[in-house]
């Protein structure tokens, strides 16, 4: 992969197709593989750019003070890119629209795939998962941290392991283990800004949602598709929280003709 080196480390990403710039922004629990399934339907039309946000698969977990948005800026500037269209799922949601707030210049379309809420109430089923993570690397035992997060993010509270592709876990175990092990570094060094207004942001947004999904994300969706003027709220029946993952032929179906506007 290419990489992209400043003085707090460096961002890898790839370059795949022709057309119009697509920007891919990973989940927290995952890296740039997390889109593999969607690109080539998109790369037929765009040029479809995916990284991996600092501490997360090949980037290297920061050295220093970031912003998740100023990295976003850095990498389209070394590109060449002035404007983009956004895909972000789940904190990459979140990092995509902090950047529409900050550069609404720089965003043709964005496209948010079940992102958090910044401050939001969570339910007791998230505090319990979160509880679990923080014992399970307390421990010291990752492998157990790993299992945590998967069960989550992957499987979901509405279904069974047997319902879910076994080849999925495999696919992001590795870079479930890379972002927790960078996770006290990363949260360390990351300088978010302030929660912005999403009432302001005025380019076309669809905000997508997995039926299988925790109940906070798929409250969270509606709210943002509420909130964004115009938004478009699609929901993905076969899909938990990582629709990119669960339902990469829905979703190329979904955002193909969305992109293309």
């Amino acid at each position: 992969m290419p990489i992209l080196a400043d003085d707090r480390g460096h961002l890898s990403y790839t370059v795949t197709g022709n057309g119009p710039p697509v920007v891919l922004v990973h989940a927290g629990v995952a890296d740039h593989h997390m889109w593999d399934a969607i690109v080539p339907g998109f790369a037929e039309r765009h040029t479809v750019i995916s990284y991996d946000l600092r501490g997360f698969g090949g980037s290297a977990p920061p050295a220093g003070p970031f912003s998740e948005t100023d990295d976003l800026r850095l990498l389209l500037d070394h590109l060449g890119h002035e404007r983009v269209r956004l895909v972000g799922a789940s904190w990459g949601g979140r990092v995509a629209v902090d950047f529409a707030l900050e550069h609404p210049d720089r965003v043709r379309s964005l496209a948010l795939l079940a992102p958090p809420w910044p401050g939001y109430d969570w339910s007791a089923g998230m505090v319990a998962y979160d509880e679990a993570e923080t014992a399970a690397l307390a421990a010291g035992d990752i492998d157990a941290a790993v299992q945590v997060n998967l069960d989550m993010w992957l499987r979901g509270p509405a279904r069974e392991w047997h319902d879910v592709d076994p080849a999925l876990a495999g696919q992001l175990r590795a870079s479930v283990r890379t972002a927790l092990m960078n996770q006290d570094v990363v949260d360390e060094h990351s300088r978010d800004g302030e929660a912005g207004d999403i009432g302001t942001i005025a380019v076309p947004t669809l905000v997508g949602i997995g039926s299988l999904d925790v109940a906070d994300f798929q409250d969270i969706a509606r709210r943002y598709a509420a909130g964004i003027p115009g938004a478009t709220l699609v929901e993905f029946p076969t899909a938990a929280h990582l629709i990119a993952v669960d339902a990469p032929g829905e979703l190329t179906a979904a955002l193909v003709p969305f992109l293309g506007r």
